[in-house]
Formats: structure tokens, sequence, C-alpha cells
């Protein structure tokens, strides 16, 4: 059947009038080109698949990454082929010279794409990435029988550098639906409306079932015979999602990451270590760790039982680390947690009595930051062991530790999380991946931290880049320009707080005096070092953007700051409030709104709104549907 379905898109035509495109390589590229094409709906009036720049695009970037194999010395075929059929289908009449010089431009301008796409472990399927071993031992990928008996001497699944087999599983699935999705539509398609060159596919060819005509075709494009093998005597080599079934606690966790940011590309703070465990299978672990939290979801589980997933996404997002047993319980409890204290890590005592112990009402009013009593304290005992018994079950896995009032991920823990939120596509880094962003990249990412994760991870960046003047300028620079202009501006600078004054660079502090965002705040540090700043050099627009913090921060003596810093402004009180508006509008409304100055036409112009939701409110919703 490979040699006879989707035969009918003029490819003997085509190579009878290209005869310098009759190498093996470059056959196997027209094929899969004009076959692709075809198939995504290209007109063949002129007996020919019509490239258009919006099928270039799809074919180079999508459905070849998906399901060609080719060596990096053949990728060139792709876009020389691409090229010589716009010249075919000019000559038949159906392109003008001006269209066709578009569609090459595109080709051009695309192919740099393409070869990433190519060459990117992410795409790899199980075909793909097979195909890509056997030529590289040497196997013919046009001989079947040589292609099972590679298979039949490879020593099991070895994955590309950065994925795992569930990357692949992944990927291959995803490659298959798009296939199976192309092939019935172009069915459909000239069911409806038949093409004068004759039909792409026959009642025949889909009787024998859209997945194996994919599979057939993607042979034809990796190597013959190898889509069924790995189907038959070979699946062990790829297995499907049943050998998976810690995706479902994957699944999940990526839904808690979606609660939080609403787009799985905003990324996760990057753990403290380097987990690592060589002596156990992160897959193993995923799978103990989903069994453990699916059985934890029976009806005879405990209070916060089916809150599991929640809590170990919540470790991870909190840099991975520490977390107070009874804190956690008693923000469940809708006690009035002091919100800069939500995420603060907590002290892991060297040793601490098996069974759990509430601590008492002082180390309770520091970890929640209000008054708490003795009463207090045993109203809030029952959710804190309920929540002590749900982290010791999860402890059971070895991915959970509790010590005291203490709990957090062990290394293995943090590896497994790290593995079942990548497996789903969240953004979650790696230390050495943080280290290579640019300064724009970090400081947007780490804006939507913990204050404990952010210090640490933006320590952690100056020190990869050698803690110069270059990488503390770049630095305070994305400071005042990332975000610059949105509701999230002052969030942002606020993270200068979170640097260490003491290790800036005196070189850095001065070149920022300059800065319309920063500049006031580095003349603060300055100052506070006993270091010469020209504070002529501050833009009026960095003073106001300070003064605005202060008066924010100190909302009880706000108008006193106002009036004081106003005393000597130029223009006044109105002009120092202009300032503040054109430097921050969002913040500079509500803060200013709350002293009873307004802004005029602001809230409608700004569209305000408000941020990420809250932790607590998150719970709550929780709390809410599980009641309910």
């Amino acid at each position: 059947m490979a040699g006879t379905v989707l035969t009918n898109t003029g490819l003997d035509a085509f190579l009878d009038g290209t005869p310098e495109l009759r190498d093996p390589s470059s056959v196997r590229a027209a094929d899969a080109v004009l076959a692709l094409l075809a198939l995504r709906g290209a007109d063949r009036r002129s007996g020919l698949p019509e490239p258009s720049v919006e099928l270039v695009r799809r074919l180079l970037v999508e459905d070849a990454p998906a399901f060609v194999f080719a060596t990096p010395e053949e990728l060139a075929a792709y876009p020389a082929v691409l090229v010589a059929l716009t010249e075919r289908v000019r000559e038949a009449g159906r392109l003008n010279g001006k269209r066709q010089a578009r569609i090459v431009a595109a080709i051009e301008d695309i192919v740099p794409d393409f070869e990433r796409a190519m060459t990117d472990p992410a795409n790899y399927t199980w075909q793909r990435w097979y195909a890509s071993l056997l030529r590289a031992d040497g196997a013919d990928p046009g001989d079947p029988a040589a292609v099972r008996a590679w298979l039949a001497g490879h020593d099991g699944v070895r994955p590309p550098d950065g994925l795992n087999r569930a990357d692949l599983m992944n990927r291959s699935d995803f490659a298959d639906m798009l296939l199976a999705d192309a092939l019935t539509g172009a069915y459909v398609r000239e069911a409806e409306k038949p093409s004068p060159a004759g039909p792409l596919l026959t009642d025949a060819d889909v009787a024998h079932g859209v997945a194996k005509l994919g599979g057939q075709l993607v042979d034809r494009w990796t190597a013959e015979g190898l889509s069924g093998a790995l189907a038959g005597p070979y699946a062990h080599l790829a297995p499907g999602p049943e050998a998976f079934p810690h995706l479902v606690l994957a699944d999940t966790l990526l839904d808690e990451h979606l609660n939080y940011y609403g787009d799985s590309t905003i990324p996760l703070p990057p753990p403290p270590m380097e987990a690592h465990e060589p002596q156990r299978s992160v897959e193993a672990g995923a799978d103990l760790l989903a069994a453990a939290v699916e059985e934890m979801k029976g009806e005879e589980g405990g209070l916060f039982d089916g809150e599991a997933a929640h809590l170990l996404y919540a470790l991870y997002q909190r840099g991975s680390c520490a977390e107070s047993v009874a804190r956690r319980a008693a923000e469940f409890e809708d006690w009035p947690v002091d919100p800069r204290l939500e995420d603060a890590p907590v002290l892991v005592p060297a040793t601490a009595p098996e069974e759990y112990r509430v601590p008492p009402a002082d180390e309770l009013a520091r970890l929640v930051g209000s008054p708490v009593t003795d009463e207090d304290r045993s109203r809030l005992e029952p959710a804190a062991r309920a929540m002590a018994d749900t982290v010791d079950r999860l402890a059971r896995t070895g991915m959970v530790f509790r010590t005291g009032d203490a709990f957090g991920l062990t290394p293995w823990g943090v590896e497994v999380l790290h593995y079942l939120l990548r497996v789903r596509w969240v953004a979650a880094p790696d230390a050495k991946e943080a280290a290579a962003w640019d300064a724009p990249t970090v400081i947007a990412a780490a804006e939507g931290w913990s204050a404990s994760a952010a210090t640490r991870v933006l320590a952690e960046w100056l020190h990869a880049h050698g803690d110069t003047v270059e990488a503390w300028s770049a630095l305070i620079d994305a400071l005042g320009t990332v975000n610059a202009g949105t509701f999230e501006a002052a969030y942002t600078r606020a993270l200068f707080g979170f640097l260490d004054p003491a290790a800036a660079p005196v070189e850095a502090l001065r070149e920022a005096l300059d800065d319309p965002v920063m500049g006031a705040y580095a003349c603060g540090v300055l100052r506070a070092r006993g270091e010469p700043a020209d504070e002529a050099r501050v833009p009026l627009s960095a003073r106001a953007v300070l003064i605005l913090d202060r008066v924010h921060r100190r909302p009880a003596a706000g108008r006193a700051i106002l009036d004081s810093a106003a005393e000597g402004w130029p223009g006044g009180v109105d002009a120092l409030v202009g300032e503040m508006a054109a430097a921050d509008p969002y913040r500079a409304e509500r803060t200013l709104g709350e002293l009873g100055i307004a802004l005029p036409g602001t809230r409608a112009r700004l569209g305000i709104g408000t941020r990420r939701t809250s932790e607590r409110a998150r719970r709550r919703g929780r709390r809410g549907r599980r009641a309910r």
C-alpha cells in the first residue's frame, strides 16, 4: 500500500521536468513536499499542487518536522523542491512572475526556521528518532528488512539529550493526530469538490484505516516498514500513553499552573539545587507519586488529601523551599495570613518528634503575621493535624519530607516534579537554563515569583554572569523597561529591593543615575553607602517614581510624604502628581486615589483590573467547589 497511496500528486511529471532533483534524497523530499501540499488543500488543477506563502510556511515549520526525517545534508532538498515547484506551476500558467517571486522570497525567509525545526530534538517522534539512529548506524532506510533487523538489535529506548520517553510519545501522538486530520480533511474535501487532477485518496485507501494510511506515508518519509514494526513486534520500543500513568498527575499540575498564571509559558522559579538521583528512575518516581496522589482522592481520605497535587505544585512554585504545615492549614481555614509571609521560607529543624505538634501561639503569630491566642491555636489544631497527615502520606513516597512543622520536597521530589511539569510543557527551567537568560527575561520571570525565590534566582543570575558592572547595569535597566506602561511595572521595579545593595558595583549604580525609572533608587543606594552621587543627573521621572513607591508602601503617612516632597518640587504638588501619573499611571491612579487625589479619566483609559489571582483566593475557590 505504501507504493500506491497518495500517488496522484504529479510527482512523476515533476521529476521528469527537474532532472537536477533525481538523487534519492531529492526524490524523497519531492514526494513529501507534493503530498503534504496536496493534503493541505493546494490547488491541483495544473496537475501539481500549487504552493502559496501560507502553505509553504506550514509545510516547512509544522508538517515536515512532524512527519519527515532528513539528515542535515539532505535538508537543502526541501526548499530546492519548493522553488522548482513554483517554476513548474508558473510554466503551467497558474502563477504570474510577481506571485512566484513572493513565494520564493518566503521560502528563503523560512529556511532558517525550517532547519531549526527539523533539527530540534523537541520535534522528534518515535519514527523520526529511530530513523535518525538507524541512519547513523548505516542501516538502509529504504529496505524494510534492514529496518526490522536494526530494530531487532536495538537495545532499548534511548531518548535524545534533553528529552525523555514521554516527550517522544507526546510528540508522536500529536503528529499522528495531525496527519490523521490532514488525511480525513483531504478525503472529505475532495469528495465534496473533486479535483480535475483526480482523487488523492480512494474509498479503498480509506478502507484500510486513516491511522494505517498515515503510518505508511510516514514510512516513506522516514524509514520503510518502521511504523508497522513499532506498532507490532517492536511496540515496546515506542510505548504509548498507557505506559505513562503519571501523565494524569502531570495534567493536574498543568491545570494548577494555569490556575495560577493562565499561561503555561510563564516560568516557574528554578529549584535551588540541581537535584539528580542517578540510581532512581524519574519515570518510576513519577508513577509512584501519581499513584499516591490518586489513592488519596478516595472518599476515606483526610480533610486535605484531595489537595495533594496542589500542595506538590505549591511547594515547587514557591521555589522548592520549605513550608509550614500550620501556616498552610491556617490559609485553608481563612486565617488572616500576612500576604508578605504566604511564601516566606521556613527553617527546617535538625530533628523533631515524629508525631506532629502545632507550634506554640507565639510561633504561629510569627508565621502568619498576626496575633494568635492559645484559643486560636486550639481551633487550628484539627486542621493542622489533618494537613500533617496529608503531608506524611506524601512523604511515604520519598519525594516529600516533614520535620516538625516544616515540610517540603526532597531532592528526588524536586527532580520528579520538574519532570512532571515539563512533560506537559509547563515552563519549568533548571538553574542552568535560568542563568542563560538575558536580563529582561529573568526580570520578567522573577516579577511573578515569591520574594525568596526572586531574591535567590536574581543573585544566582548575577553570579553566573560574573557579578560584573555590565550584568548589574543590564539588570537595573530591565527593572525600568520590562512591563513599562503596564500594571506590572510597579511590581517589576520592586525587584530592586530583592538585590543586595552592598554587592552592586559603584560603577553600575552611577551609570544608572540617568535612568528615567531607576535613577533615584540607584542614587539612594550610593548615598546609603557613603559614595558620591551626582543627584542632578537623576531625571524628574525617576524621582517621582521613588516618591510614588514610598507613598504606596506607607499609605498612613502617604499625604505627609507627598506634601514634603512637593515643597521642593518644581511647580509644586500638581507638577509632582502629573509626573507620577506620566511615569506610572496605574500605581498613581490607585495610590493617589486613596489620598483623595483624582486623575480624571484614568480608570476608564487604563482599563484597570486586578493582578494575578492570589494564592489564598485560588484556594478559596477550590474549597468552595469541593464543598458544593
